[in-house]
């Protein structure tokens, strides 16, 4: 794998450092929201608005790209990135921070387009899974370690914004430094929602709630753990191992799904995960436990959509996969936007214990769901399913990569 990503390892230099300084973000802006007294509704209300932004970005970035080009374009939405974690330092106000989130959506999603696009250009049918592979290490990698960068705040409120717009700074280098040629974007039509339905309820159904159960995880999560009494430090432990546990599982199960009526997969994940919820809003337990318990949500939770995917490709033909997958990451957004409305809507109404709750029973609905297709469907046999492929929640880019029948 090593070897083969050699071509892109000036993008994947770049969206490690990226991902070290903007993924702690989310739980930085939603801790220091708790700490100024906000409510859970203006807390989620802020976390909508990037993913909000991430979901129009995502559909309309293609055509600026394509007029100054991906270096230019990239260097703008880094630049945007950047200036807007240092503002969160000087202005204190969640009306102006719900405007900076959806510029930072809207400016991560050009950032994605480019990167994916080049890696699109890289990728041939010998090494495209070993490039995605090593996309999803960096990406997850960095995200993951840098909530670590957390801890900086402890006594000095401001740094965590600084070192974030530093190394945003820093992950221009690669790119703007690099001698690849600039690529085309592959342009994806996502397919109908009537036509994905139909071809897939599962796919879309799952993609959606995913989408909300994650969203809701990713904005009130840290809220989350402050309110239960956990300090800052293990804030960030228990951000870092959900991030970190659904990278480990990611694989494991989907050559389960590989082996095994992949809905049965789905459905026992959306099971395992409302579980998980229910002993953690309604058991109270030290904070080892939750830390473990934490890494066993992000374990099934972060499996489902890649799986969703995966189950939607099983009724599909080559033709249709790349629309299909493009059109079920924006229902993944979709699902996004509307998780942290629910989630500070279950916290307003239950306490802390109402985030997992809200998230557990979404869960289980979407198990019964799942479980209703199963008997109003035969399943695919195992040995004609689709190989199961990790995937990024990012932008539609991401489905062109993931493709297995583009030429050399």
């Amino acid at each position: 794998m090593l070897t083969s990503a050699l071509p892109v390892r000036a993008i994947l230099a770049a969206i490690f450092v990226l991902m070290a300084g903007s993924g702690f973000l989310s739980t930085l802006i939603a801790i220091r929201l708790e700490q100024d007294g906000q409510s859970a509704a203006i807390i989620g209300l802020v976390a909508t608005s990037y993913f909000a932004g991430l979901m129009i970005g995502s559909m309309r970035v293609e055509r600026l790209i394509a007029n100054i080009g991906h270096i230019r374009g990239f260097a703008a939405f880094v630049t945007v990135y950047s200036a807007s974690s240092l503002t969160y330092a000087i202005i204190d106000l969640p009306a102006v921070w719900l405007v900076l989130r959806l510029i930072d959506g809207f400016a991560m999603a050009g950032v994605f387009v480019c990167l994916e696009s080049w890696l699109n250009q890289q990728a041939s049918p010998a090494n495209r899974s070993s490039i995605l592979a090593a996309y999803m290490i960096a990406l997850y990698c960095g995200q993951a370690g840098g909530q670590f960068l957390l801890n900086l705040g402890d006594n000095a409120p401001d740094l965590p914004f600084m070192v974030s717009a530093i190394l945003l700074s820093i992950a221009l280098l690669p790119i703007l430094l690099t001698k690849m040629q600039q690529p085309v974007i592959e342009k994806t039509v996502p397919f109908s929602l009537k036509k994905l339905y139909k071809a897939s309820p599962l796919g879309i159904v799952g993609t959606l709630a995913t989408g909300a159960m994650l969203g809701a995880f990713y904005a009130l999560g840290a809220v989350y753990v402050q309110r239960i009494g956990m300090p800052l430090s293990q804030v960030a432990l228990f951000t870092f191992c959900v991030i970190a546990g659904g990278v480990v599982l990611q694989y494991p199960l989907g050559i389960l799904s590989d082996r095994f009526d992949r809905r049965q997969v789905v459905n026992a994940c959306f099971l395992i995960v409302g579980a998980i919820c229910a002993v953690m809003a309604l058991v109270p337990m030290p904070s080892f436990g939750t830390i473990v318990l934490g890494s066993l949500f992000g374990g099934f939770a972060f499996a489902l959509y890649p799986l969703c995917v995966a189950h939607s490709n099983d009724h599909l033909t080559e033709e249709e996969r790349v629309g299909a997958s493009s059109g079920l990451v924006l229902t993944y957004s979709v699902g996004a936007v509307a998780g942290p409305m629910i989630g500070s809507l279950g916290m307003g109404l239950l306490g802390p214990d109402g985030l997992f709750g809200v998230i557990g029973t979404m869960a289980i609905m979407g198990a019964m769901f799942g479980l209703w297709r199963t008997l109003a469907r035969a399943s695919v046999p195992a040995e004609e399913q689709q190989a199961f492929q990790s995937l990024p929640r990012t932008t539609p880019m991401a489905a062109v990569l993931e493709s297995e029948d583009l030429p050399e």
